[in-house]
């Protein structure tokens, strides 16, 4: 598997939606937690009637053999109540409540293909309670984080001669006692930006968007939904797979000129590091004794250069020339 180059698009895919413009807890659009990926408690998902999932269901398409072998490593997002018990801050007041994220990565054995066929892998995972106080610029905080407990299941079938269909299932199994539809409460127990990282060895992953000849009808037998696997790396590879909780294109890439993360889904670098600028001092702030996220955000856009913010403007990726007999 292609860490390295899977890292950037895992990042921005993780992150999506986790805070976004004006940066500030307290503006309406952060009060409630908009993410993608989200994989529910079981009972708070029958409460909901399914509208809330609390598994996931992904197929795709492996060329290879029975000795083709697959890892996949799983990652969300595990939130925890960040609540201020002593402040000498002004504006740390608006973390009452406050939903940060800690990343969870968990690793699957590698398995061959011959070895899936003949038996579905299983794999659970936990992740304790725990409570954590400590002092941070003449503040104490509390950190809440409840336990979260999961599965995640993967199976393959040969569909036709070297052509193997892989489903991959995840699942949360924590339990939780749903007495209310307060969907911040199942958020604490929830996988939060779920997307997983495949590799294959002495194979190759079938782009499922742009399926290769002959293989269209069996690639339209892959059922997808709230889940996209797309190919990552340099184009034409298709060692690295990507399950995506957004829809993208095979092979994204992060534009260059993208100092880091601004977390807003279609975001327009320039745009946002310009308003970031205009934000009062109270704002910035806030911003400051808030999110750990967002203070990054905001120390690297004061502190950028202006031949940075010239690059925002715009970028000429290719030039094609005019052919002669166009009108």
């Amino acid at each position: 598997m292609n860490l390295a180059c899977v890292d950037q698009i895992a990042k921005a895919v993780l992150y999506e939606g986790y805070m976004l413009y004006p940066y500030r807890p307290s503006s309406v659009k952060n009060r409630q937690r908009w993410n993608f990926g989200v994989v529910y408690p079981r009972r708070y998902s029958e409460r909901s009637d399914g509208t809330e999932v609390w598994n996931t269901d992904t197929e795709f398409l492996v060329s290879g053999d029975a000795n083709t072998r697959i890892e996949m490593r799983l990652r969300f997002l595990h939130l925890q109540i960040r609540s201020t018990l002593v402040s000498a801050q002004p504006g740390s007041g608006s973390l009452e409540g406050w939903q940060e994220a800690v990343e969870r990565d968990v690793a699957l054995p590698e398995s061959t293909i011959g070895e899936l066929c003949r038996q579905p892998f299983r794999h659970g995972f936990e992740f304790p309670a725990q409570r954590l106080t400590n002092s941070e610029g003449g503040a104490t905080f509390e950190r809440r984080q409840e336990a979260v407990q999961g599965a995640v299941e993967i199976f393959a079938a040969e569909v036709r001669d070297g052509i193997f269909k892989v489903t991959l299932c995840v699942e949360n199994t924590t339990a939780f006692e749903c007495f209310s539809e307060d969907r911040d409460a199942a958020l604490i127990n929830s996988l939060v930006s779920t997307h997983s990282v495949l590799g294959v060895t002495a194979g190759e992953f079938v782009s499922l968007l742009e399926p290769p000849e002959g293989l269209q009808e069996v690639v339209a037998t892959c059922q997808n939904s709230g889940w996209w696997p797309i190919l990552i790396g340099d184009a034409g590879e298709r060692s690295t797979m990507l399950v995506s909780p957004i829809i993208l294109y095979d092979y994204p890439q992060i534009a260059p000129e993208s100092a880091g993360d601004l977390f807003d889904g279609t975001e327009i670098d320039e745009i946002l590091s310009l308003r970031i600028l205009t934000l009062t001092d109270e704002e910035k702030r806030e911003i400051r004794h808030s999110d750990e996220r967002a203070r990054q955000i905001l120390d690297r856009t004061e502190s950028m250069p202006a031949e940075q913010f010239m690059k925002l403007h715009g970028a000429v990726r290719a030039l094609h020339p005019l052919k002669e007999d166009r009108p």
